[in-house]
C-alpha cells in the first residue's frame, strides 16, 4: 500500500471544505472520501457527492457490521467513512483525504498510524462567529451551539501533525499543498514507489 491517507479536521465554520476543494484542484492523484451522514440533505447538496445521505437505522446497521473506518455523532447526527473505498484507493497508489472531526481522526489513527493529520484553525473567535453567521442557514441558538462546539473541537489541535491557520485563504492553501508534497517524499513512501530504482542504485 503506497497511497497516503490525509486527515483534515477543523472546527465548524473554519473554511475547511473550501480549502480542500482548492487543494484537490492543485494536486493530482488526490481524492476526497465521501462520508456517510444521517443529517438532512441541505439545498444544493447532491447525494453521493457532498455526502452519502443515509437513514439512521441503516447507518447503525453498517456501523455494527464494521463497514466504517471511523464514525462519530456530531450535533445529534451520525457521520462515518466507508472502509472499503478508502482501502481500495490506497492500494491503487492513490492518496486519500478524509474530512472528519477529531473523534474520527482518533479512530483512523489507530488503524493507520502513519496517516498525515492536519488541523485547520480560524484566525480568531470573532472571525469564526462571522463565518457561521454568514452561512445564513442557522438560527442564533444553533450558531451559539456550533461556536461552543467549535471551541471544544479546537482544543484537540495538539493531536495533529500539522496546524494551518486559515486567515488568508491563499496562504493557507499554499501551506496545505506544501504538506501534501512533502508527505509524498517521505522515506517509507519513496521506498515503495521507487523500490526497483533504489535497489538498482544500491546493488553492488
Amino acid at each position: 500500500m503506497s497511497g497516503t491517507l490525509f486527515i483534515i479536521s477543523a472546527a465548524s465554520g473554519t473554511g475547511k471544505t473550501t480549502l480542500v476543494k482548492a487543494l484537490l484542484e492543485n494536486c493530482d492523484n488526490l481524492n476526497v472520501s465521501t462520508s456517510h451522514t444521517t443529517r438532512p440533505q441541505r439545498v444544493g447538496e447532491i447525494d453521493g457527492v457532498h455526502y452519502h445521505f443515509t437513514a439512521k437505522a441503516l447507518f447503525i446497521e453498517m456501523a455494527g457490521a464494521g463497514a466504517f473506518l471511523e464514525h462519530a455523532e456530531v450535533f445529534d447526527n451520525y457521520y462515518g467513512t466507508a472502509r472499503d473505498n478508502v482501502e481500495q484507493n490506497l492500494h491503487q497508489d492513490k492518496d486519500v483525504i478524509l474530512e472528519i472531526d477529531w473523534q474520527g481522526a482518533q479512530q483512523v489513527r489507530r488503524s493507520y498510524p502513519k496517516a498525515v493529520s492536519i488541523f485547520i484553525m480560524p484566525p480568531s473567535r470573532g472571525a469564526l462567529r462571522q463565518r457561521l453567521e454568514n452561512r445564513g442557514q442557522d438560527s442564533e441558538e444553533v450558531i451559539t451551539k456550533r461556536l461552543n462546539g467549535a471551541i471544544a473541537d479546537m482544543s484537540h489541535f495538539v493531536e495533529f501533525d500539522y496546524v494551518v491557520i486559515n486567515d488568508d485563504f491563499d496562504t493557507a492553501l499554499t501551506e496545505l499543498i506544501s504538506i501534501v508534497k512533502a508527505s509524498r517524499l517521505r522515506q517509507n513512501i519513496q521506498l515503495i514507489r521507487h523500490a526497483q530504482r533504489i535497489e538498482d542504485l544500491l546493488s553492488s
